[in-house]
């Protein structure tokens, strides 16, 4: 009998073992297939430019590659472990529901929240349609008021048109030449039916960051809820969503190394605040989000975020000096070089509004694309 269960122990050994190892081997094949070059003697041509070779990427703020770590976490849930989360009578969806509900823990985890508070979603745009639409909806009796700044990202702004045809009243705020929204001004923009105010923690464009933690407490004052657009904030600075008196957060995968196609949603639970569905269906994510899990995507993303919060300091001083090494390097050469909006309160991150590096310039040679995939070298020198 020890005999046998000795032998029923080793074959389950060697079957684990060769599956991790065709894993790793599909992980390294993968890793393989994304270096496929695209220089040739005569250089690349696209969209009608011609360039030597191909140009170094310093757009992370737009996506970032997936973190070969964050790819192994996920490749076991696209081959061997594919079953529905939603599945509840047989193992397949018991271990899919589990690694859902790590990946819950993970994301809730990096921003100071409870992982009951994090609904999944297909990315930080869709959390934002729920949190501004899904928030006036389900409050238009009595709230017909939104308050936001001219600087946020275009589906927070479309959302709040939407609402607008709709006759909700919205209020877009200005922010100062430095990108910063007044804080007085947004308090005296607050009225009876205010219903949300929407402010983005760290912008898309120009890197600055917003005083997100005096505007919750504005608002937490005087009864209104208060969302943020964080996708360019999480993992890159520490984001703690109890110091913020956020009410509803937007999260995104692929900004921090996780895969395109999920984002999350932080919902506060205490003082509870209530959204309509902006989508019908199985009544998944507590029905505020419904559809199949992508479980594959969500444990990519949490995968991302534990790494983001182990990695995030030593991070945050790498690429504080590079950028500092970046901008230093092209002032010494260019001329006309301007630092778009503050230069204390940014990430040090973030891309300019134009060029990179939360700097502008022109090329001389007035290329299509701009300077840095000038056919002549960077800046065009």
């Amino acid at each position: 009998m020890a005999s046998r269960l000795h032998s029923s122990r080793l074959f389950q050994t060697l079957k684990t073992t060769s599956s991790i190892c065709r894993l790793r081997h599909l992980s390294t094949a993968t890793a393989a297939a994304a270096k496929e070059s695209y220089e040739d003697a005569d250089g690349i041509s696209m969209k009608g430019v011609k360039i030597s070779g191909r140009p170094l990427y310093l757009d992370m703020q737009a996506t970032s590659p997936v973190d070969p770590r964050v790819l192994d976490a996920m490749l076991p849930y696209y081959l061997s472990s594919f079953g529905n989360p939603h599945s509840r009578t047989h193992l397949y969806g018991w271990e899919s529901d589990l690694a859902v509900e790590k990946a819950r823990a993970q994301v809730a985890a990096l921003i100071n929240a409870s992982p009951k508070e994090i609904v999944f979603t297909s990315g930080a745009t869709e959390s934002n349609n729920i949190s501004v639409k899904g928030v006036m909806h389900f409050y238009k009796e009595k709230k017909r008021h939104v308050i936001t700044t001219q600087t946020e990202h275009k589906c927070v702004l479309d959302s709040c048109r939407h609402l607008q045809q709709e006759g909700f009243e919205v209020t877009y705020l200005p922010v100062g030449s430095d990108g910063i929204v007044d804080i007085d001004l947004m308090r005296s923009a607050i009225r009876p039916d205010t219903g949300l105010v929407s402010v983005m923690t760290v912008n898309n464009e120009i890197g600055v960051i917003q005083p997100i933690e005096e505007i919750g407490n504005i608002c937490r004052e005087l009864g209104v809820p208060f969302h943020t657009d964080a996708a360019q904030a999480l993992g890159k600075i520490p984001v703690d969503v109890e110091k913020m008196n956020v009410s509803l957060m937007s999260l995104s995968g692929h900004k921090i190394y996780g895969p395109k196609g999920v984002g999350a949603l932080y919902m506060r639970r205490r003082p509870r605040i209530r959204v309509e569905p902006q989508m019908n269906g199985g009544g998944q994510e507590r029905g505020i989000r419904s559809g199949t899990v992508p479980t594959p995507l969500v444990v990519g993303m949490g995968a991302a975020c534990e790494l983001a919060m182990k990695e995030m300091e030593y991070d945050d001083k790498r690429i504080s000096a590079l950028q500092e090494r970046l901008l230093n390097g092209v002032k010494a050469k260019l001329d006309g070089v301007v630092v778009n909006g503050s230069k204390e309160k940014r990430g040090e991150f973030a891309n300019g509004a134009e060029g990179s590096g939360s700097f502008k310039w022109e090329c001389m040679h007035k290329c299509k694309f701009g300077a840095l995939i000038c056919s002549k070298g960077v800046g065009g020198r």
